[in-house]
């Protein structure tokens, strides 16, 4: 509000108004990309995890097949 109230030409307020704007505007797009990129990191370790375990369990269940056809 004091921006739009300052003693100064509309157009210098303006660009003034812009100038904050655009620097909100980045900080807003670079915490963005962050957020994306801390995302995705953390859905491919749950992406890997999940095949580890589904691995382990098929591994497992092919021992149990083969114990349960040898008796």
């Amino acid at each position: 509000m004091g921006v739009l109230f300052a003693p100064h030409k509309g157009a210098v307020t303006r660009k003034k108004i812009s100038r904050t704007t655009g620097h909100y505007a980045d900080e807003v797009k670079d915490k963005f990309s962050d957020f994306v990129d801390t995302m995705t990191g953390k859905f491919e370790k749950v992406k890997e995890d999940v095949t580890e375990f589904t691995e382990e369990k098929m591994a497992k269940a092919e021992e149990v097949k083969k114990n349960l056809k040898n008796a």
